[in-house]
């Protein structure tokens, strides 16, 4: 799994819309959070997304994307953006490529573990959790890094 300081690997994914969302774009609008899921409808990662989507306005006042990646289908991740109107991207990694890419792989390479990268303009992963079924970390991180860029 790439750690703090790696550089993020590069992708290039559909989003729940259909439209390609690059690493390279998202690093050219600045830092960003990345974060990888199991699944769409499941209760952990519907919490998950919520709870992402409660804090978006702060991500969005301090100037961070967050986009989200599982291996379910662009239409799977259309009808969960619309069921629970999440305010960000969620991208198609059908295949599992960025997946592994990421080292976010499950056991035996099976499904995918829960893990959030901040992810800097310069492609560097500056911050990281990996909590595969508690929410709470992964919160606070968002939460830690919207303080720390408001000051606080």
């Amino acid at each position: 799994m790439i750690g703090v300081g790696d550089r993020a690997p590069d992708f290039t994914l559909p989003d729940h819309t259909g439209a390609e969302v690059s690493l390279a774009a998202l690093t050219a609008a600045g830092d960003f959070i990345l974060y990888f899921y199991p699944a769409d409808f499941t209760p952990v990662c519907t919490a998950e997304a919520c709870a992402f989507r409660d804090n978006f306005d702060g991500l969005a006042e301090v100037g961070l994307a967050i986009v989200g990646i599982s291996p379910q289908s662009v239409d799977s991740h259309r009808r969960f953006v619309e069921r629970y109107e999440l305010p960000f991207p969620l991208l198609a990694d059908a295949g599992g490529k960025v997946i592994r890419a990421y080292g976010v792989s499950g056991p035996l390479g099976f499904g995918v573990r829960r893990a959030t990268f901040l992810i800097g303009a310069d492609g560097i992963v500056k911050s990281r959790v990996v909590a595969d079924f508690l929410v709470r970390s992964h919160l606070n991180l968002i939460r830690q890094t919207i303080d720390a860029r408001r000051g606080g």
